[in-house]
C-alpha cells in the first residue's frame, strides 16, 4: 500500500489548491488581523518605555498558555464539527458546538479566577534573573488582571468564530473580526494617551480598549448566527442539553490534544522565562515585539489547520477515505510551498522594524530583528509540521500529538534549552534557533507515524445504528 502511494503525484492540480485557498485566506484574513491588535498594542504601548512594554508583553506571554488550552479543547469538538458537516448531520454539529462553548468558558472562568486572585505570581514566574524584574512584574500585574475580563465573552465567541469556519463558512468571522479590531485600536489610541478627551490610563487603556472590542465581537457573533440559523448554534440555556456519552468521546480525544499542546505550550513558556532572564527589559521588549510580527505571519498555520479540517475531516465524515488520503498529502506538500513563500515575506518586513517600533531602543530593536529572521528559517518545516498535525487530528488521531511534542520537546527541546542557558553565555536570539533544531525530529516521528494511517477513520459513522452517535 505504501509503495502505491509513494507512486501518486506529490501535488495535486491548481483546482484543488484554489478549493483549499477558498477555505484557508479568509482565515488566514482573519487571523491576521487579530495579529494586527497584538502588533497595534505593541506599537502604542511601547511609546510607554520599554518596562511597560515588557509589562503588558509577559503578561501577554502569560495568557498564551490559557489561548492554546481554549483553542485546543475548541479545536477538538472542531474535529467533529467538520466531519458531522460531512455527513450532513446538524444535531451532531450542534453536540460539537456545545463541547466546544462548555469546555471554553469552564476554562476561561478558571483562569479569570486565578488572574483576580495572583497576577503578579504569574509575572513573576516568566521574569526570574530579569535585571528590570519589579518595574516589569508591576506595570503586567495591573494589565493581567484588568485584561482577564475579556476571557469569558472571547471563550463564546473562539466557539462561534471556529464552528463558523469548520463547516467551510469563513467570510463571517473574518468580518466581525475586522470590526473588533477597528474598534480596539481607536480605544486603544483614545484611552492609551488621553485623546477626544479621554482620560490617558495607559496600560491600563490597553486592556480597557480589548474589553470594549471582546464584548462587542461577541455581541455581533451571536446576532450573526441568530439571524442565519447557524445549523451548529444553540443559545446558552441550551448549552447543558449535551449528548453526554459523545460529550465524554470528545472529551477523551481533547485530553491527548490538550496533553501535547499543554507539553509544547509549556515548554515555550519555560523558554521563553529563559530568554527573559538574560538581560534586562530590552531583551522582554525586543522578544515580544518580535513575536508580534511574526503572529502576523503564523496566519499559514491556521489557514492549514482549518482548510485541512474542513477538506479533508468533510470526505472523511463523507466516507470517501482514499479521496481523503490522495488529498492529505497534496495538502502537506503545498504546506512547504506556502510556508515558504510567508517566510520570504516575514524577512522583507525586518526592514519595517525601526519605523513599526521608533521607540524601542536600539538594543531591543537588534533583538526583534533577529528574531524575525531565526523564525523566517524555520517557516516551511513548522508549515510541514503543522499539515501533519492537521490531517492526523483530521480523523480523530490525537495520540500523534503527544508522541510527537511530549516525546521529542521533553527528551530534547527543554533540556537543550536549559544546557545552553546555564553553560554557555549566547543571547536570546541565538539560543531560540539552537534549540528549534529538534524540529526537525518531530518532522521525522511525524512522517512515520502517518504512513500507519491510524488518522484514516469516519467519527461521524453511526454506532449500532444509533444516528448521530460518533463511533472510533
Amino acid at each position: 500500500m505504501n509503495q502505491t502511494i509513494e507512486r501518486r503525484p506529490l501535488f495535486g492540480p491548481a483546482s484543488f489548491y484554489k478549493e483549499v485557498l477558498a477555505v484557508a485566506l479568509p482565515v488566514m484574513a482573519q487571523q491576521a488581523i487579530q495579529s494586527l491588535v497584538s502588533l497595534i498594542d505593541n506599537f502604542m504601548v511601547a511609546g510607554l518605555g520599554d518596562a511597560k512594554m515588557a509589562g503588558v508583553n509577559v503578561a501577554n506571554q502569560v495568557n498564551f498558555v490559557y489561548m492554546v488550552v481554549m483553542m485546543t479543547l475548541s479545536a477538538a469538538g472542531g474535529i467533529y464539527m467538520s466531519q458531522y458537516r460531512g455527513a450532513k448531520d446538524e444535531e451532531g454539529m450542534r453536540q460539537a458546538y456545545r463541547f466546544k462553548a462548555i469546555m471554553t468558558l469552564g476554562v476561561s472562568a478558571l483562569y479569570f479566577a486565578v488572574c483576580q486572585v495572583m497576577p503578579a505570581s504569574l509575572v513573576t514566574m516568566m521574569t526570574v534573573g530579569n535585571a528590570a524584574q519589579a518595574e516589569i512584574v508591576a506595570h503586567g500585574a495591573s494589565y493581567l488582571r484588568l485584561v482577564s475580563w475579556t476571557f469569558l465573552p472571547m471563550a463564546l465567541s473562539q466557539s462561534i468564530g471556529s464552528a463558523f469556519r469548520e463547516i467551510g463558512r469563513p467570510n463571517a468571522p473574518l468580518v466581525i473580526s475586522v470590526a473588533a479590531t477597528a474598534i480596539n485600536t481607536f480605544f486603544n489610541w483614545a484611552l492609551i494617551y488621553g485623546h477626544l478627551g479621554a482620560p490617558a490610563l495607559e496600560i491600563r487603556g490597553a486592556a480597557i480598549a480589548t474589553i470594549i472590542a471582546r464584548v462587542v465581537e461577541l455581541t455581533t457573533f451571536i446576532a450573526y448566527a441568530r439571524s442565519v440559523k447557524a445549523p451548529f448554534f444553540v443559545p446558552l440555556s441550551g448549552l447543558l442539553k449535551a449528548r453526554w456519552p459523545l460529550f465524554r468521546e470528545i472529551l477523551g480525544k481533547s485530553s491527548l490534544m490538550l496533553l501535547s499542546e499543554t507539553s509544547w505550550v509549556v515548554s515555550e513558556t519555560v523558554t521563553t522565562a529563559l530568554y527573559n532572564g538574560r538581560g534586562g527589559a530590552e531583551v522582554v521588549a525586543g522578544m515580544s515585539a518580535g513575536w508580534a510580527i511574526a503572529n502576523i505571519f503564523f496566519l499559514v498555520f491556521t489557514g492549514i489547520h482549518v482548510s485541512t479540517g474542513v477538506v479533508v475531516g468533510g470526505l472523511l465524515g463523507a466516507d470517501k477515505l482514499d479521496e481523503a488520503k490522495v488529498k492529505a498529502r497534496w495538502i502537506m506538500s503545498g504546506s512547504v510551498i506556502g510556508g515558504t513563500v510567508v517566510a520570504l515575506l516575514q524577512v522583507a518586513s525586518i526592514a519595517a522594524v525601526p519605523l513599526v517600533f521608533m521607540n524601542l531602543t536600539p538594543q531591543a530593536t537588534k533583538v526583534t530583528a533577529g528574531l524575525l529572521f531565526v523564525i523566517a528559517a524555520y517557516l516551511p518545516l513548522w508549515s510541514l509540521l503543522n499539515a501533519q498535525f492537521a490531517v492526523s487530528r483530521a480523523g480523530g488521531d490525537t495520540m500523534m500529538g503527544v508522541a510527537v511534542d511530549v516525546g521529542v520537546t521533553y527528551a530534547l527541546f527543554i533540556p537543550g534549552a536549559f544546557a545552553l542557558a546555564l553553560l554557555t553565555p549566547i543571547g536570546p536570539v541565538a539560543m531560540y534557533g539552537i534549540v528549534k533544531l529538534t524540529d526537525i525530529v518531530k518532522w521525522y516521528v511525524a512522517r512515520r507515524w502517518l504512513r500507519k494511517e491510524r488518522w484514516l477513520r469516519n467519527l461521524a459513522a453511526p454506532a449500532d445504528g444509533a444516528a448521530g452517535t460518533a463511533e472510533v
